[in-house]
């Protein structure tokens, strides 16, 4: 039994390791979103004229082999609605003015959800997430692509595929990639316990866990905040809001998880049989994601392309932030996926339709790596030539042959942002100008640009000029340095959300219309009150690697607050029976896999799963006190100042303000 004495100790340690928590709410303007102006009619005008949007074969493909619509809505244990299947009924006829009328199509396309049959043995249920799942019927069971996000979403989709098709077990799980998008939900599929009792196969490519938790570990608070703008988590689902993601319709922010593969995919091209079903697993790292792989069932004549081929030019740098993918790469891989196509007669994709005919996949794919391939080369001619990322960006378009089809459209990558994306995966983002080498902070840098302007009113004046006459780009610069150099203007804050909302009714690129449109909100309303919950995420975290903790803890060190403190912590694991020992050096956290120390200032021993939650934030302290799973040694209050070393980020910071 532990002494009295630790209470204060464990109470203050718990307090002070909670990653998670509220901040303040940054003021807004109020205020109603703006209608479309003439310039952006004018310009989605254009888009219509310029597009075959009455073009149907992409309708009759996405209605294909229809059995049935789900609706109601997908509810958290708290009751808080997670998704709504009916959110998004009003996209019928005509784009309204405040749609993008190429976006509105795909929207149109993405809104077909439900369960669908694509060939004999192999269906689809798409609109329960922003992936799909894949179901292939094995000899006695479903081998199932992808899991969705949530374990909320992937539960209620294989409750109504059974519903449908009859209840039958998963025989084998299969994840295409690293994103969480598409294994988040894996324990809304099968639990541990069933995949271990059953033996049941669990498959990705090399890599897959380290990449899968490691993103999420590493800077998930920050990715998270800005998947926000990307997906449109906050807005309305309206013609003035958010209408779609351009690979799906919503992301279901629920219970994420995760299983551990049980077999892995190693070689370029490997065969597997999976309950009676012969598939040709092909790897495909450091395109899309950097762990991925994309398959074939030959008996099928199906070619399934993972999220390498999706029905839209995809992100060589999503706006929410990750590794800069490889465009030379991926259109290698796409060659690659043309010559293996073989007697190919269906593609399947783990987001948007499918589509059938050789040929037509063949073309596919052929658009996508023109796409990735033009993209490059001609980024690489312009850098070499001297141009910057964003002359690069005003410079580039795609010859007509490819603006043409719509499988290569910019709805959720954009190629003005995928141009950027190629600059910076070979020369960095910075510009080569030493006027960018150590630019002033934008607080500062915009107080002084509105002392040259004469203040903030006549930059406002200069900016409500530049809005009247459809500068939008223009007027967005201008008061992003009022918004920055004088927060109080709420004048500015308001022509600058009404400057956003137009550039977003005007975006065919579905993740540029959220981030703008979010942006208004946030504007007028302040930042959300809080981000992502790290319980949440708590069932992923259970079955991360204890290093990637260790990594991501360094990465929070508050090093001008550490500098001159040497503590080392030893940390006991005793449910994995691992121990590490921490220190602080140079205002530097380190760590090793190793034996206690026995100069450390304290040694904390406690279970794998109550180290994370109390690292989460979600430990509950009353609890935490009376386990037998914790136990401190040494000096509490060492201990208790390491730990408070640890930056606490809520996920919550501004972005469009300071």
């Amino acid at each position: 039994m532990k002494s009295f004495n630790l209470r204060p100790g464990l109470i203050l340690l718990a307090a002070l390791v909670a990653l998670s928590g509220g901040c303040s709410k940054t003021t807004g303007v109020g205020g109603t979103a703006s209608e479309a102006t003439a310039q952006t009619l004018k310009v989605n005008a254009q888009f219509a004229k310029n597009s075959k949007l009455d073009d149907p074969q992409d309708f009759e493909d996405a209605k294909r082999g229809f059995i049935a619509r789900p609706s109601g809505k997908i509810l958290a244990a708290d009751g808080s609605v997670l998704h709504d299947f009916d959110a998004y009924k009003f996209e019928e006829g005509s784009a309204p003015d405040t749609v993008n009328p190429s976006l509105w199509r795909h929207a149109q396309l993405n809104a077909h959800i439900g369960l669908f049959k694509v060939t004999d043995g192999i269906y689809q249920l798409r609109g329960f997430d922003l992936a799909n799942i894949t179901l292939i019927e094995g000899k006695t069971g479903w081998i199932v692509v992808d899991a969705l996000t949530s374990r909320e979403s992937a539960a209620a989709a294989m409750a109504f595929a059974r519903q449908h098709l009859g209840n039958k077990p998963v025989t084998a799980l299969i994840f295409s990639h690293s994103h969480i998008d598409h294994f988040g939900g894996a324990l809304g599929v099968i639990s541990p316990e069933e995949v271990a009792q059953r033996k049941v196969p669990v498959i990705a490519s090399a890599g897959f866990m380290e990449e899968s938790t490691g993103e999420n570990v590493m800077v998930g608070t920050a990715m998270g905040r800005r998947s926000v703008y990307q997906f449109g988590r906050d807005l309305e689902r309206s013609a003035k809001g958010n209408v779609d993601t351009g690979l799906g319709k919503n992301v279901v922010y629920g219970t994420f998880g995760i299983l551990t593969p049980n077999k892995l995919i190693t070689q370029p091209t490997e065969e597997m049989v999976l309950d009676g079903v012969r598939f040709v697993f092909h790897n495909v790292p450091g395109a899309e994601a950097p762990a991925e792989m994309t398959f074939s069932i030959p008996e099928k004549k199906t070619y399934g392309g993972a999220e390498n081929l999706s029905m839209t030019m995809h992100n060589l740098l999503p706006v929410r932030g990750a590794k800069v993918r490889d465009a030379l790469r991926w259109a290698q891989y796409m060659q690659e996926a043309l010559d293996g196509l073989g007697e190919s007669e269906i593609y399947v994709g783990q987001h948007n339709w499918p589509m059938w005919g050789k040929d037509r996949i063949a073309q596919l794919i052929t658009q996508h790596r023109d796409v990735y391939k033009y993209t490059h080369d001609q980024s690489v001619r312009l850098m070499n030539a001297g141009f910057t990322p964003r002359e690069i960006a005003d410079t580039v378009k795609l010859p007509k042959s490819l603006q043409d089809h719509f499988g290569a459209r910019g709805y959720y990558g954009d190629l003005r942002h995928n141009v950027k994306a190629v600059y910076q995966f070979y020369l960095g983002a910075y510009d080569g100008n030493p006027a960018n080498l150590d630019p002033l902070p934008p607080e500062e840098s915009a107080k002084r640009y509105l002392e040259v302007m004469g203040g903030a009113d006549k930059a406002v004046a200069a900016a409500q000029t530049a809005f009247d006459k459809g500068e939008y780009r223009w007027a967005a610069e201008l008061l992003n340095q009022v918004v920055f150099g004088q927060p109080d203007h709420n004048g500015a804050k308001e022509l600058l959300a009404r400057t956003y909302e137009q550039m977003g009714y005007m975006s065919e690129a579905a993740p540029f219309r959220n981030s703008y449109l979010t942006a208004a909100a946030e504007l007028r309303n302040g930042p959300p009150t809080k981000g992502l919950s790290k319980a949440g995420f708590i069932a992923m975290l259970n079955q991360t690697p204890i290093e990637r903790f260790l990594e991501a803890m360094a990465a929070s060190l508050d090093g001008p607050a550490a500098e001159g403190k040497n503590l080392k912590v030893n940390l006991v694991l005793t449910d994995i029976q691992e121990s590490y020992v921490l220190w602080i050096e140079n205002a530097v956290l380190h760590f090793k896999k190793e034996a206690p120390a026995t100069d450390a200032n304290a040694t904390l021993t406690l279970t794998k799963p109550l180290f994370i939650n109390i690292i989460a934030g979600t430990a509950n302290v009353k609890n935490t006190l009376m386990s037998d799973d914790l136990k401190i040694g040494g000096s509490k209050i060492d201990l208790v100042r390491f730990f408070s070393l640890i930056d606490k980020a809520p996920g919550t910071f501004a972005i469009v303000t300071p």
